[in-house]
């Protein structure tokens, strides 16, 4: 979904605090044309960094775009946006190219990594399952974000039982292109790891 976000911009430019020193990373990952630089843009509160590229007739034997028809542009690197939570904490959101010749960027994108959102297209559902995957492999926590595309709206359960999803992780339903429900889907994400923490046993020092 690389339609415009509906919600109006904030300046180009939001400068940092002096006193942010804080800064917590979040990655958003899936399949291709699945909403993640769309994401990326709604919800930061700069203009993000991008790494779109016009897709080329030549593309096509190498990106399956069957499903994807309107699609005129593929990040090749990542994107990048930002929100300020306080005075002091800044949360970085990287959003990751979905394309498979891509994936080998993931791991590093994951390096240091708070939580990930993995963004779904139900229509494609397969998509999501390297994402999960490497995920999983790195001990990386996680939501699940079934991105609204239009058409017939999979129960959750279907969806949980499409992905083989464990029951602890999340699964929510947003729009991409809203900031309103971009937001309520990193909440959830932050919601997540807070009960991941707060359930790890404590370390007693003596």
């Amino acid at each position: 979904m690389d339609s415009a976000t509906s919600d109006a911009r904030t300046p180009a430019r939001v400068p940092l605090g002096a006193s942010a020193d804080n800064g917590l990373k979040i990655v958003v990952v899936g399949g291709f044309g699945v909403g993640k630089t769309t994401m990326v843009r709604s919800v930061s509160e700069i203009r993000p960094l991008n790494t779109e590229e016009t897709m080329t007739q030549a593309g096509e034997a190498v990106d399956d775009i069957s499903e994807v028809r309107g699609k005129t542009a593929t990040t090749v690197a990542f994107d990048f946006g930002r929100i300020s939570l306080d005075a002091r904490n800044v949360l970085y959101l990287f959003g990751a190219p979905g394309q498979e010749r891509f994936w080998f960027l993931w791991d590093r994108l994951f390096s240091g990594t708070l939580g990930a959102v993995v963004l779904v297209d139900t229509r494609r559902i397969d998509d999501s399952w390297y994402a999960i995957d490497r995920l999983e492999h790195h001990g990386t926590p996680f939501i699940v974000a079934c991105n609204d595309f239009g058409g017939p709206r999979h129960s959750p359960e279907a969806v949980r039982e499409a992905l083989d999803l464990d029951p602890r992780v999340p699964l929510v339903f947003c729009d991409a292109r809203s900031r309103e429900s971009g937001k309520q889907v990193l909440i959830a994400l932050v919601e997540h790891l807070q009960a991941r923490y707060a359930a790890q046993p404590r370390q007693e020092f003596v």
